[in-house]
């Protein structure tokens, strides 16, 4: 590793954030441009910077800092450069040169400890020299801090955030409790903060440690979709974190109860009393959503004879003819405030959501359709002719922070409408339903459509399947499959996967097929022909539109891997095509990108053929897919192109939520459908390769399904009905009082 030492001439770059420069070092009479993470640092000043020599293909010749010092300036030329850099407000190059020419080598001590004597010159008032000392006093302050900070293995990135946040208070703050940190600054976990503790000498079971190590147990929690943990549960996964005994972790939930930073709910359970603990937001989230899920839940006095004559109405006039369900549903869809409709695929949904949007419309009443994803929005809006927006659109996100959600729509400014029809509701998590259901007022009809047997939400919760089993509103089952349903092996065979029976592999269908190969690179090249050459004729669509599931990310047929492969074949290199290497990641022009969390800062905008803006938005979000237009690596950013032509201007700082997406896995394919999937199967952990999986995955195609590998997999998946056990409890909230 090299070391440069020098004055800054000139910040060419500087991202705020992050601290990420772009700046000139002057070393003598050389000039050399210098990359890297900087905090706080101003032109004029000196630095000595650690890193090597790197060769940038459009920029040259760069130094890669890896770490840097700021040295003090030590003859009277540097710190007359210093001072009249900019760096202090109210300091020019002439008033620097006469500070200089007066105190000479001894500025620095003047102006920190007789900042007063500044008043001997000429233009600066006591004022102005208090003001000038305290800029100097503060820059000084945050050097050490920075030094400080960095000793404890905090980057600089972090360092700036931790000095903004605690200001000089940070020096106790890191030496008694470090754990502060995870719950005051964002991006600040419990293991950073435990890796600085362990270097400070805070003890294993400190009290500080355990409750931030309890706490961070059930985020991860949230982050496997729970939404409690049962006390014996969440007592083992702590102790096991913080490698301590069980009685430190049960001594400390009293106390953060009584701090309201978890809720202890007692359950009883068929096996006796259960204690329920939550991360106190989730609790009163959940309580909250059952509350007014059971407002909405009124009836509406109106006579059979009536609805079924309005039925038989719209039957003639749309050439529809509802089987007993789908008239069940319409008819409770009239009588109630709340109602479920759930029912695989070719069951009819669609067919009833229109019967029910037309009986509204009859009456005159205003009805919104929403689904969670766009494709999902998109696909219900072409099955109803009606318009159908995403929840989050429909909800008016105004670009808040997450968490915070930023909705517009909420109990102070509800939805005004009659109806709301909301479908894929397997999809939707408990933040997204307290989000929604806030914004509707009492007497307006909710009414949710979804499969209860697709895979649960990514966020935490089991809003649909909670809702069900607490019967405590109206649910219609759809359980008939169509006559014209019924000609497509997708429905047929994804029936059967849902109800355990044989599903024949004997490749006669016309819309579902199974190739039986063994090996991985095998497999791989079979599903780069498929992707390629002959799913795209079969189906009538584009290669990209042709969508690779997976059950795993890792191992030889996981995501990362299926990737970086397919990547190669579908967007090879080309000396015309950008690329921007990211972690692991290689990125290039024309690749088939996916958002990987929610992000409601990022603005998009949909523009004309010409160029010009014709309508704008907030919030990209988890599982959109889209294809990068163009990487710049002087703005550093991307733009990608997202569904419905919206146009987003990505940061590199927010690559780490993007990953190709050529394959993705089974659980970020919910609520999409694409013309056809390829769906490789080779091997996996039971808990994962269930029937729930294989189901998500064959119901997302449209027109063709091929699975490659090996059959024995894909039998056990269908026998093997285990799944994760996810913890959440808005059934029992439903069914309390």
């Amino acid at each position: 590793m090299e070391k440069l030492a020098g004055y800054v001439e000139h910040i060419i770059y500087r991202n705020a954030e992050n601290g990420y420069t772009v700046l000139n070092l002057v070393i003598g009479e050389e000039e050399i441009t210098c990359v890297g993470i900087f905090s706080a640092i101003a032109e004029g000043e000196n630095i000595e910077a650690s890193g090597e020599y790197t060769e940038h293909p459009t920029y040259g010749k760069q130094f890669k800092v890896e770490s840097f010092e700021e040295k003090a300036p030590e003859d009277e030329e540097a710190i007359e450069r210093y001072l009249g850099s900019g760096a202090i407000k109210g300091i020019g190059l002439a008033m620097a040169a006469r500070i200089v020419r007066r105190f000479k080598e001894d500025t620095f001590r003047i102006i920190e400890e007789e900042p007063e004597r500044l008043a001997e010159i000429k233009g600066i008032s006591q004022r102005k020299a208090m003001e000038i000392a305290n800029q100097v006093n503060e820059k000084r302050d945050l050097r050490q801090a920075m030094i400080f900070l960095q000793q404890y293995g905090i980057t600089m990135n972090l360092a700036v955030k931790v000095y903004q946040a605690y200001g000089q208070e940070v020096y106790g703050i890191i030496k008694e409790n470090p754990y502060r940190l995870a719950d005051d600054i964002e991006g600040v976990g419990f293991r950073t903060a435990d890796e600085i503790a362990a270097r400070v000498g805070i003890r294993m079971d400190s009290d500080f440690r355990v409750k931030s190590g309890i706490l961070y147990t059930l985020l991860q929690a949230a982050g496997e979709g729970h939404t409690y943990l049962p006390e014996e549960e969440l007592t083992r996964r702590a102790a096991k974190l913080l490698e301590v005994d069980v009685a430190q972790i049960e001594k400390q939930y009293m106390d953060l109860a009584i701090e309201r930073k978890i809720f202890l709910k007692q359950m009883e359970k068929s096996g006796g009393t259960e204690t329920q603990i939550y991360s106190a937001g989730f609790y009163y989230m959940e309580a909250n959503t059952a509350a007014m899920l059971k407002e909405l839940n009124v009836g509406y006095d109106v006579p059979e004879i009536e609805i079924e004559q309005r039925i038989r109405d719209i039957e003639k006039q749309t050439g529809m003819v509802l089987d007993e369900h789908q008239a069940a549903a319409v008819k409770e869809a009239v009588r109630n405030g709340l109602l479920v409709i759930t029912g695989g695929p070719g069951t009819g949904k669609t067919t009833t959501i229109n019967t029910i949007i037309k009986y509204f419309e009859l009456d005159g009443m205003d009805i919104f359709l929403a689904a969670p994803t766009g494709r999902a929005a998109k696909r219900m809006s072409e099955t109803t002719g009606f318009e159908a927006r995403t929840v989050h659109r429909m909800l008016e996100l105004n670009g808040g922070v997450e968490g915070n959600t930023g909705f517009e729509r909420n109990e102070q400014n509800p939805l005004e409408t009659d109806v709301i029809i909301v479908d894929e509701m397997s999809m939707v998590d408990i933040n997204l339903m307290y989000s929604l259901l806030k914004a509707i007022a009492v007497g307006t009809r909710l009414i949710l459509v979804g499969d209860v047997n697709q895979l649960p939400s990514v966020g935490p919760g089991s809003v649909l399947r909670d809702i069900i089993q607490s019967k405590v509103c109206n649910v219609v089952m759809l359980t008939k499959i169509f006559r014209q349903a019924s000609t497509s092996d997708i429905i047929v065979n994804a029936h059967k996967i849902n109800h355990g029976e044989e599903v024949a592999l004997d490749n006669k269908s016309m819309d579902f097929f199974f190739l039986k190969r063994y090996d991985a690179d095998v497999i791989i090249n079979v599903v780069l022909q498929l992707v390629k050459q002959k799913l795209p004729k079969f189906v009538e669509a584009e290669p990209y539109d042709i969508q690779v599931l997976t059950p795993m990310r890792k191992g030889l047929l996981g995501v990362e891997r299926l990737n970086g492969i397919l990547q190669q074949y579908m967007n090879p290199p080309l000396s015309s095509k950008a690329e921007k290497e990211h972690g692991e990641t290689l990125f290039r022009e024309g690749d088939k990108v996916m958002q990987t969390k929610n992000n409601y800062q990022l603005a998009w905008e949909i523009r004309s053929p010409y160029g010009l803006s014709i309508e704008k938005g907030m919030g990209v979000f988890n599982g959109d897919m889209g294809i990068i237009r163009q990487i710049n690596d002087f703005a550093e950013q991307m733009i990608i192109e997202f569904d419905e032509g919206r146009m987003v201007e990505y940061p590199y700082k927010l690559l780490d939520e993007l990953e190709l997406a050529y394959a993705i896995t089974i659980h970020k394919s919910q609520g999409s459908e694409y013309p056809a999937v390829v769906i490789p199967l080779l091997s996996g952990p039971a808990m994962l390769m269930n029937r729930n999986l294989i189901y998500t995955a064959v119901t997302r195609a449209r027109k063709c399904v091929t699975l490659v590998g090996n059959e024995a997999t894909f039998y056990q998946m269908v026998q093997n009905t285990s799944q994760q056990k996810r913890y959440s409890g808005l059934s029992d909230r439903l069914r309390e009082n």
